[in-house]
């Protein structure tokens, strides 16, 4: 039987990867897109749907169908949501409380049968600073920006409504997402893949906070990854517990540039450049660093184990030049 998913935010980067890998699966999925915008070769698709996400009518258009998951990965990101404190809280906060009562109404009028798997993309952001380290599954969501809280807020409807019987939702808390292919975006975080895929573009980069700042990543390969585990994720098992810290790997700045030097050599390192950034490094220095996730490790979530293979996955999916040769 067909299975129809719906990815609200499937324009963007891991949404186009999850349309894509869904693709590959055959018939087994009809994919449904909706976002603001949609690149111009796009990932394979049933239908692409334009609009925004805090319009109530839009929303109401996309859960017309009953899709059986929803994958909800709209939202503005991190530099933005501080500086536009606003816009902020309207679109990654607002949005979600119109969402969840659309599939309210949903299951209400059908009665209770209708109950789609919701997967929310939360974010690491919803830890602030003082951290232990690493940060364990019971460590307490107290974010230090308003995009950490913003998540946090998304996070605690998830839970209620899936507590309620409306949707059966899991919010999973991304690390930084690096190597994103493509141009630069407004989070705080865009460097950490900027240091590294634009030295292998032969560009430079410009690096906005010292080489001792540590952080957590995952690949784009992996949040994929974790995106379809969890749409087929057995939820009983997360016992009431929907927001869950993922796989990740821990690395210095300095560690990225190695595994970058070991990978395309010295010369790609050169291009990149100290410029300290205020506001950059103030988030960086209060998002946490490490993770102990030992219930995502125990429901079969993962993710890479070393830096370079983060490096070598980029290459691998999303390099269109030359690979480089390292040192």
């Amino acid at each position: 039987m067909v299975k129809q998913v719906l990815i609200i935010g499937g324009g963007g980067m891991i949404g186009q990867k999850v349309a894509r890998a869904l693709h590959q699966q055959g018939d087994a999925y009809q994919v449904d897109l909706a976002d603001v915008a949609f690149p111009q070769s796009g990932a394979p698709h049933h239908t692409q749907t334009l609009g925004d996400v805090t319009d109530r009518g839009f929303l109401e258009k996309l859960v017309a169908p009953q899709p059986e998951v929803i994958l909800f990965l709209a939202s503005i990101v991190s530099g933005e949501a501080e500086v536009d404190f606003e816009k902020g809280w309207h679109t990654n906060m607002l949005a979600m409380w119109q969402m969840l009562e659309t599939l309210r109404a949903a299951h209400m009028a059908s009665e209770g049968t209708y109950r789609p798997r919701f997967v929310f993309t939360s974010s690491v952001a919803v830890f602030g600073a003082p951290l232990p380290d690493p940060i364990g599954d019971d460590f307490r969501a107290t974010p230090r920006s308003s995009y950490g809280a913003q998540k946090v807020a998304c996070e605690q409807m998830v839970n209620d409504f899936s507590r309620k019987g409306f949707i059966d939702g899991i919010s999973l808390r991304l690390p930084t997402i690096s190597v994103r292919p493509g141009a630069a975006n407004k989070a705080a975080t865009s460097f950490f893949s900027g240091i590294i895929r634009e030295p292998l573009n032969g560009q430079e980069a410009i690096l906005p906070v010292k080489t001792s700042a540590r952080h957590a990543h995952a690949s784009p390969r992996s949040a994929v990854g974790f995106l379809l585990h969890a749409m087929q994720l057995d939820t009983q098992r997360l016992e009431g517990l929907t927001a869950l810290n993922l796989p990740c790997i821990s690395v210095t700045v300095e560690e990225q540039i190695e595994a970058l030097r070991n990978v395309a050599g010295s010369r790609t390192v050169d291009l990149i450049r100290y410029e300290h950034d205020d506001l950059i490094a103030g988030l960086v220095e209060n998002w946490p660093r490490s993770f102990h996730a030992a219930r995502a490790h125990a429901l079969g979530f993962v993710a890479e184990s070393s830096f370079r293979e983060i490096v070598e996955a980029y290459l691998e999916d999303d390099f269109e030049g030359q690979r480089p040769g390292g040192t």
